[in-house]
């Protein structure tokens, strides 16, 4: 069974605004040194956090499987392990409270760029 669609069921495909040498608007804005700063500032935010992210991450499995540090009694029955692998989701949650928190630096720093270059 076919099913015939009518040319008024289609999606309309819109045209992005153009300047007259043809160019998107956003295209435009990726090329300017203001966009490139600000894309430069928020990896240099987020490199230490990632590399900490994944050296605390990856610690876990080398520590527990090649060496007995981490299988000492902490508290009562609780080892090391548990301590270190449950600091590693408050490590998360702490890591996901900064970013959003400086994510919003970000968004007013973006929506000040596209203010400046689309809806002037």
């Amino acid at each position: 069974m076919t099913v015939k669609m009518k040319k008024e069921d289609l999606p309309v495909e819109r045209e992005l605004p153009r300047k007259t040498d043809g160019q998107l608007d956003y295209e435009r804005i990726i090329e300017t040194d203001e966009f490139k700063y600000l894309v430069k500032k928020k990896k240099r935010f987020m490199t230490p956090y990632v590399i900490a992210f994944f050296v605390l991450y990856l610690v876990l499995p080398v520590l527990t499987g090649y060496t007995k540090i981490l299988e000492t009694r902490a508290i009562g029955w609780l080892t090391w392990t548990w301590v270190y692998a449950f600091g590693l989701f408050v490590m998360v949650w702490v890591f996901t409270q900064i970013y959003v928190k400086k994510s919003r630096e970000f968004d007013k720093d973006a929506e000040q760029l596209l203010e400046k270059h689309i809806r002037n």
